[in-house]
């Protein structure tokens, strides 16, 4: 057995010590060394709501939870109820007929993606991520020994990716393209007929689409997001992943979905019963209920994420060195100053001395030297507006 450092790193596999470490962790320990200067501390690091969940969700939660019968092992594609009550939710927002045989009930959203390229792409495949991409949809395919392909993304564009890009980097080892919508970390969101395009290339080049929608339920209005679950043929070559977490403010429940074919499905039974065997019991027991009776409450909560958005640009407004590249969902994606260091010098002298936590642009790609993201989701209107001054 080796007994130096060097020599123990060996024995990892090189696909683990190629994954980058934890990025959150990472910048919040920036900030340990704040001591108040500035105010009390921010932290626009993660994407968790800053609100709670509904009161009679929590009281449904605990009900779940103490019965005995949740406390066994559950359906392996998830209980029929959420699967129901998520296909109907979806046909309504989509205009599309769905139904519960179309999904299946995961433990949180990540899980989802790992386990969906799990099943349909493997080891010496690739993937195309557009750049800036979410980290950890990344650290993923890095695990599983898949390569990640970057299709670069233009702030001029409002980071929205381009289909005729990507057709020219797929290549034979390509199995999928991923679009995640609205973006995490840019907040961009794609329009209908960009999504379109794309599964228009996917079709013609025999790839999946695989479509990230987590934070679809913030969207403005109520128009489809998309056209493709009108397609009768979308079963053959669209794998769709939602989350529970931010919709429902149960982050720490992990529940999220996969919508897919047939074909898809069947490969997908195998990864689920290994990697989870069924998603948590109780909180599937408790969002069955939730999805169609907290409706009114939901849409209430994209109200209050888009006065947030709006509060941010409204104090931005009068900010000159700082630019707003792109903003929605959760997240505002900020250019920094010509005159900054680059944005992990940035973001660690904001968190040390200012007590601001944010996210450098190089966690998410390539390319993003001059970017922070900001998740102002968890801060209400009064902290938003003290950002500009943090940021100096």
């Amino acid at each position: 057995m080796p007994d130096t450092a060097a020599g123990t790193a060996t024995a990892f596999p090189p696909s683990i010590l190629a994954t980058a470490a934890p990025a959150i962790p990472a910048a919040r320990a920036w900030a340990a060394t704040y001591r108040g200067a500035a105010g009390p501390a921010i932290d626009l690091t993660q994407a968790v709501p800053g609100y709670p969940p509904h009161p009679d969700l929590l009281v449904r939660l605990g009900e779940e939870a103490a019965r005995a019968a949740n406390a066994g092992y559950g359906p392996i594609e998830g209980e029929p109820a959420l699967r129901a009550a998520l296909a109907a939710d979806l046909a309504r927002r989509y205009r599309a007929p769905l139904d519960a045989a179309d999904v299946v009930i995961t433990a949180g959203c990540n899980l989802a993606f790992v386990m969906t390229m799990t099943a349909i792409a493997g080891p010496g495949a690739a993937v195309l991520l557009p750049a800036p991409w979410y980290f950890n949809h990344h650290m993923a395919l890095t695990m599983l020994g898949i390569a990640t392909i970057p299709l670069p993304c233009r702030p001029e564009d409002g980071f929205v990716p381009d289909p005729e890009k990507a057709e020219a980097l797929i290549d034979g080892r390509t199995r999928a393209l991923v679009l995640v919508t609205p973006n995490n970390p840019t907040g961009a969101v794609y329009p209908p007929a960009t999504i379109a395009a794309f599964a228009a290339l996917c079709r013609r080049r025999g790839i999946m689409l695989v479509l990230d929608e987590t934070y679809r339920d913030f969207l403005p209005g109520d128009a489809p997001p998309h056209g493709e679950f009108a397609d009768p043929n979308w079963r053959d070559g669209l794998v769709h992943l939602y989350s529970f977490s931010k919709s429902y403010c149960v982050p720490g429940h992990r529940v999220g979905a996969i919508v897919a074919g047939p074909a898809i499905r069947a490969q997908l039974l195998k990864v689920l019963d290994t990697l989870q065997i069924c998603a948590p019991r109780a909180a599937q027991a408790a969002l069955a209920w939730a999805v169609p009776a907290l409706a009114s409450w939901r849409a209430a909560n994209r109200d209050v994420m888009a006065a947030r958005a709006t509060a941010f640009r409204r104090a931005f407004a009068t900010v000159r060195d700082w630019r707003i590249d792109a903003l929605g969902g959760y997240f505002a994606y900020l250019r920094l100053p010509e005159a900054a260091p680059d944005a992990l010098a940035t973001a660690e002298r904001l968190g040390a001395e200012r007590g601001l936590m944010t996210l450098p642009g190089p966690f998410f790609g390539p390319g993003q030297e001059r970017h922070l993201r900001l998740a102002f989701a968890n801060a209400d209107e009064a902290t938003i507006t003290q950002v500009p001054a943090r940021l100096g």
